[in-house]
């Protein structure tokens, strides 16, 4: 074993760098001197002053460290020194560029501003803890706030456990014994350890800059729900429906490619104004005999708001035993009901003694430690205010057009919020102050730079024909030609009860003249009609009439029902293999649009029993593309793997499990399944496999990196393969609107738009992309983030198969906003998850049963 120490790297070699450099100033370069052996390496510099750190949180304030620590840490040269020199070097990570130059070029602008801060200006970080434990937010900020009042200093801090200050008061931790007016008895001691300091430009200051924008709109008394903060003051009402809407903004604050930008994007909050405990009580009245049944179905996966704190949760279960009466343990290990609780600390007295509780379950970090424990939070339903629509609400026109009049915004409409938002903070004094204490600006606008439009796809479909689709749509093309994989559909049922009959006849030979237009033959079915509309009845057609010949079966169904719905899926997906279709009899009653109604019903089903619809021109061979998505519901999430066959990215293999956790662990068996079923259709393994990562958010990338790619790494080692592998992870859920810049003002992008600089991230290979047509509202771009690239593809490769993989999803006739891969684990993984909770059979794993 060598005796040679390893060579520093990163930020140690940069400070070996400056400490040497100065060395060589004052003295000149000395010869090293070697080390014993035997001498084991005592910790120094940076290492040094960490271990002492550690060795002084173990100790009581003020005690000594023993003889042994002293000398462990003493340093090398004077801590003033090593600090100083640390300062002076600049270490940051690599400026990664991505930009790609397909493309005509556009003029666009997007939701950001730019945050310029002085360079000077520095930051210290402390830890805040109160003994005894404080829960209401509002005392732990009154706390601190009287702290740095006495000490004239300025502050942020959030009601958390941070805390930061423009000076240092410590050097270690500092106890402050403090008193509230409204529990003069209690002393609290609040402990204030400094933890580091920090210049305004590193990225570890972008807490602090959310923390101070959380101020600022405090200051523009903007109320926090959730992550967002919105105007309870100018909310529109919506009284026919019983709703209210709150308009608000998503505020944050990153390092992006084009510098440090604030991203402002508008938000709309709906609630309901009733609570939970009137909700309780009108079901009740409506039927006491399946009151807990439909409660339990109404209230919980639902998001409730509690006034009090202005906080929202998820309700994941109801304790009916449970009351206000009943009594929790305290951290100081008494015991207090929830009424005691409630009017101790908010304030708040509760009518009803005896209503049941709500429960949400959240993960927690512990303090002190790494590790975490889950937590359950009582609520009091007469406390706890609706939020959202119902999917009763949502599935009525003249609620969703009435709610879209306030929440539906063009671009131009955003801009004009912005700009608002911008001169409010521009008149307030107080929102200047929180800036210039911190050496902060805002930007005047806007930032305008520049994008790409890809050039449009063309779709061909059977007998040579190709569609030029206008707007990324080619609907009616789709219903004008054959195609391209065409399944003779000889052999299949339909299932309809007796008021049905002449719907389903109707439709049946509808259908059958439709085969000709598509190519396909497509016979008389069998028709099968039910006594009645019981769960029980479908399931016994099922058993008594599906045969291991029959090709699809068709549910023509007199509502929407989720429990039969899901009874008809777990037969025909679980126990009776059968590729299935449901169809509501109110659909059907549209004579005006029947036609293009049963033509789409038809080629679904085609595409279930393994046909192809259309295809596009893909400039390469022997490349397999796969999707990913997880689906989150019940006890554990459902995860969907979805992998190409075929040379045109037209035909897939689906794998669908159920895991404990966010991430997957079993991509080794489904990928292995993949590679073995692609060899058999292909006679080969595929030369490169990219793999669409879809659910992953900012805080997942490292764990992606470090678990998911390498089981799909393994893999390819197991075979012996020099496959290269390309992951790519992609966003739905972001804040970042983009907007073209016209002489009529701003709009949205056309379909194809890309950008691949200034607002995306400066140490990523990411871009956005518009792939969608929207005609209302405003166009939200999905954000594409390459986490590995074994093959080192060009930016320009990556762009335009992303967009390219969004033309081939067969429910939908346009493009769709992610790759189609994506789109079909996310349907296959919310099919099993919601309704089958079980894993389809395996002779469905060709065919798109799930669509």
């Amino acid at each position: 074993m060598s005796d040679e120490r390893p060579v520093p790297k990163g930020r140690g070699a940069a400070l070996l760098a400056a400490l040497k450099r100065r060395e060589e100033k004052e003295v000149g370069v000395q010869p090293p001197v070697p080390k014993t052996p035997e001498e084991p390496p005592k910790p120094r510099g940076r290492a040094a002053m960490l271990a002492m750190l550690k060795e002084r949180q173990q100790q009581v304030v003020g005690q000594t460290p023993p003889k042994e620590v002293q000398e462990v840490v003493k340093p090398s040269k004077p801590v003033q020194e090593v600090t100083k020199a640390m300062s002076e070097v600049s270490v940051s990570e690599e400026t990664v560029s991505f930009k790609g130059d397909h493309g005509k070029q556009l003029r666009i602008s997007a939701n950001y501003i730019r945050l310029e801060c002085d360079p000077k200006r520095g930051v210290f970080e402390y830890e805040v803890r109160f003994e005894p434990e404080v829960d209401a937010k509002n005392r732990r900020m009154r706390l601190v706030n009287q702290i740095i009042r006495e000490m004239g200093q300025v502050k942020v801090f959030d009601g958390g456990a941070k805390l930061y200050l423009p000076d240092k008061i410590t050097d270690s931790q500092k106890v402050f014994k403090m008193t509230l007016p409204e529990v003069p008895d209690t002393e609290f001691n609040v402990i204030i350890t400094f933890q580091k300091q920090k210049k305004m430009y590193d990225r570890d200051s972008l807490h602090l800059y959310n923390v101070l924008f959380k101020r600022i709109m405090h200051i523009l008394l903007y109320t926090q729900m959730g992550r967002n903060y919105f105007n309870t003051h100018h909310k529109y009402l919506i009284p026919q429906h019983k709703l209210e809407v709150f308009p608000g903004f998503a505020v944050s604050v990153d390092e992006q490619e084009g510098g440090l930008l604030l991203c402002l994007d508008t938000q709309h909050r709906v609630l309901r104004q009733q609570n939970a405990y009137e909700l309780l009580t009108e079901l009740r009245s409506m039927d006491p005999k399946r009151f807990k049944e439909a409660a339990n179905q109404s209230l919980i996966g639902s998001c409730i708001f509690t006034r009090y704190n202005n906080k929202t949760y998820t309700v994941d279960d109801i304790a009916w035993e449970t009351t206000p009466r009943d009594t929790f343990p305290t951290r100081d290990g008494n015991n207090i009901s929830f009424m005691e609780y409630y009017k101790k600390q908010h304030n708040l007295t509760i009518a009803d003694e005896y209503q049941p509780l709500l429960i949400n379950k959240r993960t927690v970090k512990v303090a002190g430690s790494a590790q975490k424990e889950d937590i359950m939070i009582c609520l009091v339903p007469e406390l706890c205010y609706l939020t959202g629509l119902t999917d009763v609400m949502r599935n009525d026109f003249k609620v969703m057009k009435d709610v879209a009049q306030y929440t539906r915004v063009t671009p131009a409409q955003r801009l004009m919020a912005l700009k608002t938002y911008l001169k409010n903070i521009r008149e307030s004094e107080k929102a200047q102050q929180v800036l210039s204490e911190w050496g902060l600006r805002l930007g005047s606008g806007t930032i305008d730079t520049y994008g790409r439009q890809l050039d449009n796809e063309l779709i061909y479909f059977g007998g040579n024909q190709i569609g030029k689709p206008t707007n990324a749509d080619w609907n009616r093309d789709v219903g004008n030609n054959k195609v391209t994989g065409p399944v003779d559909m000889i052999n299949w049922i339909v299932f309809f009860t007796q008021r049905d009959r002449e719907l389903a006849r109707r439709f049946q030979d509808l259908m059958q003249k439709l085969g000709d237009v598509m190519g396909c033959r497509i016979a008389s079915p069998k028709p099968v009609e039910l006594p009645n509309d019981r769960t029980e009845s479908y399931m016994t057609a099922c058993k008594d009439n599906i045969k291991d010949s029959t090709q699809v079966v068709v549910f023509i169904v007199p509502s929407i029902r989720g429990d039969r719905y899901a009874v008809i899926k777990k037969m025909c997906c679980s126990q009776i293999p059968t590729p299935s279709q449901v169809v509501t009899a109110r659909v059907l009653q549209n004579q005006a649009k029947v036609r293009s109604i049963v033509q789409k019903i038809a080629l679904q089903m085609v595409a279930k029993m393994g046909g192809t619809l259309w295809n596009i021109k893909l400039p390469f061979k022997g490349w397999m593309v796969a999707g990913v998505d997880v689906y989150h519901g019940g006890q554990s999430s459902t995860c969907g793997f979805v992998c190409s066959l075929n040379e045109t990215l037209t035909r897939y293999m689906t794998m669908v499990n159920f895991q404990d956790k966010e991430i997957g662990d079993y991509y080794k068996m489904a990928f292995t399944k993949s590679l073995e079923r692609y060899k058999t259709e292909n006679g080969t393994f595929p030369e490169r496999v990219i793999i669409y990562r879809d659910g992953v958010g900012d805080g997942q990338l490292d764990y992606v990196k470090r678990y998911e790619i390498e089981q799909f790494s393994s893999v390819l080692k197991q075979f012996g393969l020099e496959t290269k592998l390309c992951f790519i992870v992609v966003q739905k859920r972001i804040n970042t609107k983009i907007f073209e810049m016209k002489r009529e003002g701003a709009e949205n992008p056309p379909p194809g738009t890309v950008v691949d600089h200034t607002f995306t991230r400066r140490t990523m290979k990411d871009f956005f992309l518009i792939s969608q047509n929207v005609r209302q509202g405003t166009v939200n771009p999905t954000h594409y983030i390459v986490v590995r690239d074994d093959a080192n593809m060009t930016p320009d490769v990556i762009q335009r198969l992303s967009y390219k993989m969004c033309h081939l999803y067969y429910n939908w006739a346009g493009t769709t906003r992610v790759p189609a891969p994506c789109q079909y684990a996310h349907k296959a993984a919310g099919l099993v998850g919601q309704h089958i909770k079980k894993i389809p059979d395996p002779s469905l794993s060709d065919k798109l049963y799930f669509l």
